[in-house]
């Protein structure tokens, strides 16, 4: 027969458990919401990593997650196969563009949360320029942390679309 403080600590352990946690910090904020009319550019960032790990296509899936949130508000978004980083902002690449994105893995971690205890992580940080004048419109970081209780399934990439959701919803209001 279990006890009622067993039971509470099992509901309690469930609960808290269950939820993936987030936290956005605003570098640089944004003075003014982007134009929905204005296509945007999305550059792959380099693999993630933790230590010595690197994490193969963690680049494309974050510029995935940035395509698909943008597309909510905007028509055009290309993800950018040819140019990296700040080659971007070169005239042959932004003519069609309002705005270049410029996404950073800062951190990628991968843990068998299930058996360690030890949540998946990611940190990445998005600047977006103006492509007329070249100049850093926003610069923000967000970071996710997988929930503990995770049944074996959970892996970083899935902590990418709330937070960069969120992100981009903000930038067009």
């Amino acid at each position: 027969m279990m006890t009622k403080q067993f039971l509470v600590f099992i509901v309690v352990l469930l609960t808290t458990g269950c939820a993936a946690t987030y936290q956005t910090h605003d570098v640089k904020p944004i003075n003014t919401s982007l134009d929905s009319s204005l296509g945007v550019l999305i550059s792959i960032p380099e693999d993630g990593s933790f230590g010595h790990q690197s994490y193969a296509n963690s680049g494309i899936m974050t510029a995935d997650a940035l395509k698909s949130a943008f597309l909510k508000h905007t028509n055009t978004v290309d993800i950018s196969n040819d140019c990296k980083g700040d080659d971007c902002l070169s005239e042959a690449y932004i003519i069609k563009y309002g705005y270049y994105v410029k996404p950073i893995i800062l951190h990628w971690e991968e843990r068998n949360t299930e058996w360690s205890g030890k949540p998946d992580r990611i940190e990445i940080q998005v600047l977006i320029y103006d492509t007329t004048t070249r100049q850093v419109l926003t610069s923000t970081r967000y970071t996710g942390k997988s929930k503990w209780a995770t049944l074996g399934g959970d892996h970083p990439q899935e902590l990418l679309p709330e937070p960069t959701d969120e992100l981009v919803k903000r930038l067009y209001e």
